[in-house]
């Protein structure tokens, strides 16, 4: 796909400026721009992105957005998606940041921040719901989904630990399916 760097920017912009909650509440605006509407990846390759964006330093949105970016125009469309993702919240950041001090003495700004969490916790909901569906395909899935989990919400195992056993795991049982 050749799109042009300005409509790579703005498509980007447009995501970056619709992202409440960063990471994978973000999901759902991704599969509609990028998988359903523009369809410049599948639903598999986001999948894909957003994991490896998860165990790559950086914020998931910038890191998701690289990859499309590279897809799409190499190095050039890596560094424009990137600064499309980040233009819009990096404003809202630094007003924020000047005023926040200053509003959070009002009890309504407290509410405000609590319906917004609300709303952030459902996205991210939703997107569990929607990689859960996808990744779980089966029984070994399921058992491989339920010992990672057990293994970052019980034993406090740091995810790194579980993301590169899990990838361990998932080369050693694509390598045993081919014997």
């Amino acid at each position: 796909m050749n799109m042009s760097l300005i409509k790579l920017y703005l498509m980007f912009l447009k995501i970056g400026s619709l992202m409440i909650g960063g990471g994978y509440s973000m999901l759902p605006l991704l599969i509609r721009e990028l998988v359903e509407r523009h369809q410049i990846i599948t639903e598999d390759e986001l999948t894909d992105y957003m994991a490896v964006a998860q165990c790559t330093p950086g914020v998931i949105a910038i890191n998701t957005a690289t990859f499309v970016g590279y897809k799409v125009r190499r190095v050039i469309g890596a560094i424009v998606a990137s600064l499309g993702v980040i233009t819009v919240p990096m404003i809202l950041i630094t007003l924020i940041a000047a005023v926040l001090k200053e509003l959070m003495q009002y009890e309504i700004v407290g509410h405000i921040f609590a319906g917004v969490r609300l709303a952030v916790c459902a996205l991210i909901t939703a997107s569990v719901y929607k990689l859960f569906k996808k990744s779980v395909t089966n029984v070994t899935t399921f058992a491989l989904f339920l010992l990672a989990f057990a293994f970052v919400t019980v034993g406090g195992i740091s995810p790194v630990f579980v993301v590169l056993g899990a990838a361990i795991t998932g080369l050693a049982w694509g390598g045993l399916k081919k014997c």
